[in-house]
C-alpha cells in the first residue's frame, strides 16, 4: 500500500488548482445569470454598467463574444453561452462583466438591466410526464426500449399475468448537484497567439479542443492545464463556461482573465443529475425464479435534451437473469439547469429502484433478500451470449454476510430502546470501461523515470496509480517514478471518467515501458556502447550482460551521452468487447436506525464488499468506495434539488442544500475481493469510483423496512415519509 503522492502538496496547501494561478496584469470575469426560467431576452441596458468603476467589458448575446458549439467524442455537443437570446432554465449564463477586480465585477454585473419575453415554464417531472418522449438510443447504440421474450411468449404482460408472484410498484429519485468543493473556473492567458487556459476539467486535452473549436483556433495554440481537479465525477467532463467566456474575452482584451462561478451559480450554470421515475414490475416463480421484469423510467431532462439519465438501460438489462424482459426509457424536457454525468450515472438511481422491487419481492416470497439474489445472478446480460468475464458477487454477498452480522436480521427488526434497528442488503454493479489512451515513459540518465500522459485526478489517486504501475512495468521502486497528469501537451490520456483511468492509462503504462526497455537494450548493445555487440537483458532497473556485467539504465544513458530516452504506447478497447461482458461486482450492507417517536433515521453500520480484479494501491481505492458509499448516504436521505414552478432553486447554497456531515456518517467498512481481470485488460484491474455509490441508497431503504415496516419508494427519504398517517 503506497501513500498518495499528492496528499502532501493538498494538505499543506502547496496544490495549485486553476483558480490559484494570478498571471501578471491579471483582470476579472463575472457571469450574469437569467433569472427568468423561459422565454427571450429582448433587450440589456448595460449603461450603468460600463460606467461603473474598474469595468473594462461588459459581453452580452447583442454585443457577444464569438464562440462556436464544440464536440467533444465523450460529452457530445458542448452549449456555450451568449450566442442568442433564448432562456432554457433560471439561472442561465446571458451575460459577462470583466472589470480590474472580481468586487467591481461583482458589483457591475448586479446592474445589468434584463428585459425579457416571458413564457410559461414547465419544471415539475410530475406534471411533464403526461409530453414525455421516447429517449434516443444509449451510447452503445441501444434503442429506448429493449425486449427479450422466450419463445412462445408474446408479451411482457403475459409473462407478468403467468407468474405465480408479481411485485409491481414505482419509485422516485430527487435531482441532484455536484457541488464538487472546487466551483467551476478558469484563468486564460494569451501569449504570442498562445492561449494557456489553467481550468479544473476530467481531460486536459479534451478541454483543449474543446476550445479551440469554440475560439476557431488551431489545436496547437490552445494548451490546457490542470494537475489538479477539486472534484468532478461528471461535473467538470464538459468544458465550463468560465472557461469558454474567460478564454474569448482574454482575446478580445488582450489581458488575462480568471472567472470562477460562485457556489449559488454552480447550482444551475452547471450540469446536474436527473430527477427519475421509475416503474418497475417483477414476476417470479415461488422459488424465487425470476420470469418476468419490466422496467420503465423516465427522466428530467433539459429542453437541449442533452443527456439521459439511463436508469433501466443501466441495472435491469444486465444484473439478474430472467427469461422475459422489456426495459424503456423516456425523457421529459423541463425548463431546468443542464443534466449531466453524475457519478455512477443511470446506475446509482437506477438501482434504488430495481434493487428496493428485489427486496419487495424477497418480502412477498418470505425469502431472504440475499438467497433471492444469487438464485437469479446472471452469468451474462439477458439476451446476450456474451457472458461476464469475471464474476465473484455470491462471494461478496457470503464474506459481506458472515462479516456484518447478517444471519441475525429478523423480519421486523428489533428494538433498541428508543430505536427500531433494521438491515438491509442490495447489489451494486458499474460496468467495466475503457477509453484510448497514450502514457509516454521515460528513463532518465539519472536513474529515475516519468510516466506522463494528458488525463486528470480529479481526487482519485490516479497520480499514485501511474507511478506503482509504472515501477511495476519498468522493474523499479515506485520512489524513482514521477508521474504526470493534467496538461494537454502531454500524450492523449482522455478522460477521466466512468471508473476507467487506472485500466486505460495502466494498459497503455504496459505497452510502452517494453518498447522503452527494448530500446534501452538496443542502445546498450550498439557499436562503442558499454555492452558493445553482447546479448544483454533487463531485470530490476539494471542492463544485463550473460558474461555478468551489468548496469543500471541510467549508468547506460550516460554511457552513451543520452539525457533520457522515451516511448508513448496507446491502448484502446478491443477484440475482447466481442468476446465477454465486463463489469465490476458488489454487495451493500447498511444498519440503521429509526427513532420510534421522530421518525429520524441514522445509518449506524456499512459494509461493502467490492470485487473489482486487481487492486492497485488499496488505500486509495477503500477511499474511493468509501466516498461513493457516503455519497448513497447523501442520495438516500439529505440531497435533493428543489425546483419551484417559476423555475427557482430553492436551495441553491449551501446553506439549505443538505449534504452529510461527519456526525451523519458511521465507520465504513470496506473490503476487497481479488480477481485479477486480464480479460479485460493487462493490468486485470476493474474500475472502482463508481460503483461504491451503487446499491447503496436501496440498502438503506430497505433497511428502514426491516426496521419500520414503511417501504419508502422515495429518495431522499424524510421524516414525513415515516410518520403514521
Amino acid at each position: 500500500m503506497t501513500a498518495r503522492l499528492d496528499s502532501p502538496l493538498k494538505v499543506t496547501g502547496r496544490a495549485r488548482y486553476g483558480s490559484d494561478h494570478n498571471p501578471p496584469g491579471m483582470v476579472f470575469g463575472y457571469v450574469v445569470l437569467s433569472t427568468v426560467a423561459h422565454g427571450e431576452v429582448t433587450a440589456m441596458d448595460v449603461t450603468a454598467v460600463r460606467d461603473a468603476p474598474g469595468v473594462l467589458a461588459v459581453y452580452t448575446p447583442f454585443e457577444s463574444l464569438e464562440l462556436h458549439t464544440p464536440h467533444n467524442p465523450i460529452m457530445g455537443a458542448t452549449w456555450v453561452p451568449l450566442q442568442d437570446t433564448d432562456v432554457a432554465y433560471r439561472g442561465q449564463p446571458i451575460g459577462f462583466v470583466v472589470a480590474e477586480t472580481f468586487e467591481q465585477a461583482r458589483d457591475a454585473a448586479s446592474l445589468v438591466e434584463v428585459s425579457y419575453r416571458e413564457r410559461t415554464p414547465l419544471t415539475s417531472l410530475e406534471d411533464g410526464l403526461a409530453a414525455a418522449e421516447d429517449a434516443p438510443p444509449s451510447m452503445d447504440g441501444s434503442p429506448h426500449t429493449v425486449t427479450v421474450l422466450a419463445s412462445g411468449v408474446e408479451s411482457i404482460e403475459d409473462a407478468l399475468a403467468a407468474s405465480p408472484v408479481v411485485v409491481e410498484a414505482t419509485y422516485t429519485t430527487a435531482p441532484q448537484n455536484h457541488a464538487a468543493m472546487e466551483p467551476h473556473s478558469a484563468v486564460a492567458v494569451w501569449e504570442s497567439g498562445t492561449l494557456t487556459v489553467y481550468s479544473g476539467n476530467q481531460g486536459s486535452d479534451l478541454q483543449a479542443a474543446s476550445l479551440a473549436q469554440a475560439l476557431a483556433e488551431p489545436l496547437s495554440a490552445v494548451h490546457a492545464v490542470n494537475p489538479f481537479v477539486g472534484g468532478a465525477f461528471g461535473g467538470k467532463g464538459a468544458t465550463s463556461v468560465p472557461a469558454f467566456l474567460a478564454a474569448a474575452a482574454a482575446r478580445d482584451l488582450g489581458r488575462p482573465v480568471k472567472a470562477a462561478l460562485t457556489r449559488e451559480q454552480v447550482f444551475t450554470a452547471t450540469g446536474t443529475r436527473a430527477a427519475t421515475v421509475q416503474r418497475l414490475a417483477l414476476g417470479a416463480e415461488k422459488d424465487g425464479t425470476l420470469v418476468a421484469l419490466r422496467h420503465d423510467s423516465w427522466s428530467s431532462t433539459p429542453m437541449s435534451r442533452a443527456f439521459i439519465e439511463q436508469t433501466s438501460h443501466s441495472t435491469s438489462r444486465e444484473w439478474y437473469t430472467t427469461p422475459n424482459m422489456v426495459i424503456s426509457q423516456k425523457m421529459v424536457p423541463l425548463n431546468i439547469p443542464p443534466t449531466t454525468f453524475m457519478r455512477a450515472p443511470g446506475e446509482a438511481p437506477g438501482s434504488f429502484a430495481l434493487e428496493s422491487a428485489i427486496d419487495e419481492l424477497a418480502v412477498e416470497l418470505g425469502m431472504d433478500p440475499i438467497e433471492l439474489r444469487r438464485r437469479n445472478s446472471s452469468l451474462a446480460p439477458p439476451g446476450k451470449d456474451l457472458q461476464w468475464s469475471s464474476k465473484h458477487l455470491d462471494e461478496c454477498f457470503g464474506i459481506g454476510a458472515e462479516r456484518f452480522g447478517w444471519s441475525q436480521r429478523s423480519e421486523g427488526g428489533r428494538v433498541d430502546g428508543d430505536w427500531l434497528v433494521g438491515l438491509g442488503t442490495a447489489t451494486a454493479m458499474f460496468p467495466a470501461l475503457r477509453f484510448p489512451a497514450s502514457v509516454r515513459v521515460t528513463l532518465n540518465a539519472d536513474d529515475t523515470a516519468e510516466v506522463a500522459t494528458s488525463g486528470a485526478d480529479p481526487g482519485t489517486g490516479l497520480l499514485s496509480v501511474l507511478s506503482l504501475i509504472g515501477a511495476d512495468s519498468l522493474d523499479i521502486a515506485p520512489e524513482r517514478v514521477t508521474p504526470r497528469l493534467g496538461d494537454s501537451a502531454l500524450p492523449s490520456g482522455g478522460m477521466s471518467g466512468g471508473s476507467t483511468a487506472t485500466a486505460s492509462a495502466g494498459s497503455a503504462i504496459m505497452v510502452a515501458a517494453p518498447e522503452v526497455i527494448d530500446e534501452l537494450l538496443t542502445l546498450a548493445a550498439a557499436p562503442g556502447a558499454p555492452f558493445e555487440g553482447a546479448e544483454v537483458s533487463y531485470a530490476d532497473g539494471r542492463v544485463l550482460a550473460t558474461d555478468g556485467r551489468s548496469l543500471t539504465f541510467g549508468e547506460v544513458l550516460r554511457a552513451v551521452d543520452r539525457s533520457s530516452i522515451a516511448a508513448v504506447g496507446s491502448s484502446a478497447p478491443g477484440e475482447e468487447m466481442s468476446k465477454h461482458s465486463f463489469s465490476s461486482f458488489g454487495a451493500q450492507f447498511c444498519e440503521v436506525r429509526v427513532h420510534r417517536w421522530t421518525r429520524e433515521v441514522r445509518v449506524s453500520r456499512m459494509l461493502g464488499v467490492f470485487d473489482a480484479g486487481r487492486i492497485i494501491n488499496e488505500q486509495p481505492a477503500r477511499s474511493q468506495l468509501m466516498g461513493g458509499m457516503i455519497w448513497g448516504v447523501s442520495a438516500a436521505l439529505h440531497e435533493g434539488m428543489e425546483i419551484e414552478a417559476d423555475g427557482r432553486l430553492a436551495n441553491g447554497d449551501f446553506a439549505s442544500y443538505l449534504i452529510p456531515v461527519n456526525a451523519d456518517i458511521p465507520d465504513v467498512d470496506v473490503q476487497f475481493v481479488q480477481y485479477p481481470d486480464t480479460l479485460h485488460n493487462p493490468v486485470g484491474a476493474r474500475g472502482v469510483g463508481e460503483i461504491g455509490i451503487v446499491g447503496v441508497a436501496a440498502a438503506i431503504a430497505n433497511a428502514v423496512f426491516n426496521a419500520t415496516g414503511t417501504r419508502v419508494r422515495n429518495i431522499p427519504i424524510a421524516i414525513e415519509d415515516l410518520l403514521d398517517e
